[in-house]
This record gives C-alpha cells, sequence and structure tokens, in this order.
C-alpha cells in the first residue's frame, strides 16, 4: 500500500509546473490524507530512485522552507534547482512564496 501512496504522490509531484512549488501537506491532502504530510516526505526522500524523474526541488513545507534539501546530492541542489526556475531562496526560505505556491486541489480541479 505505501508504494502505491508514494507514486500516487510522485504523479503529483510530476504535474508541478517550472517556477512553481507545493508543499508536503497540499500533496497529502490532495490524495485524500490531509494528515499523511510527513508520509509524502518519505516519499519525497526516495523519489531520487523513481523514473520517471520526479522534480522533488518543487516540494517545500508549510512555511515555504527548504525542509528536504538534505535528501540532495549537495546541501544547495534544492536551491540552484529553485533558482534556476527563477524563485528566489533567502536563507532556505523561498521569497514571496504564495506567488509560487502551486495548489494541487484547485490546479487538477479536486476541491
Amino acid at each position: 500500500m505505501a508504494s502505491d501512496f508514494f507514486e500516487s504522490v510522485y504523479q503529483v509531484v510530476r504535474l508541478i509546473p517550472k517556477g512553481k512549488v507545493t508543499t508536503y501537506g497540499a500533496i497529502a491532502a490532495c490524495l485524500g490524507s490531509k494528515s499523511s504530510s510527513r508520509v509524502v516526505g518519505y516519499a519525497m526522500n526516495g523519489s531520487h530512485r523513481v523514473k520517471p524523474k520526479v522534480p522533488a526541488h518543487r516540494v517545500v513545507n508549510r512555511n515555504g522552507q527548504l525542509s528536504g534539501k538534505m535528501h540532495f546530492d549537495t546541501p544547495y541542489q534544492m536551491e540552484e534547482l529553485l533558482k534556476k526556475e527563477g524563485i528566489v531562496v533567502k536563507n532556505d526560505q523561498i521569497q514571496n512564496f504564495s506567488q509560487h505556491y502551486w495548489d494541487p486541489n484547485k490546479a487538477l480541479k479536486l476541491d
């Protein structure tokens, strides 16, 4: 079951447009499991081994902080990938977070 949930997480993350980010909690809510944001985090920890590629750098915590950066090849890779997409990051915090926030429930019209 966990692998099915993980695959659902990866499917949602693959839909996040370039230059946008979402949160662990928003993904969990989108999948009908609001209290599973931590499980979404576990899924993201293993996403680098998944094909097709999962843009894990676009998933941040509810405050727009790069809480998963330690799971990338270097401590700066997550920030570098976001900056390439036009997202400004300062002290591991996305600037203008609400401008870059992508809500999967609204985007996928699941509300």
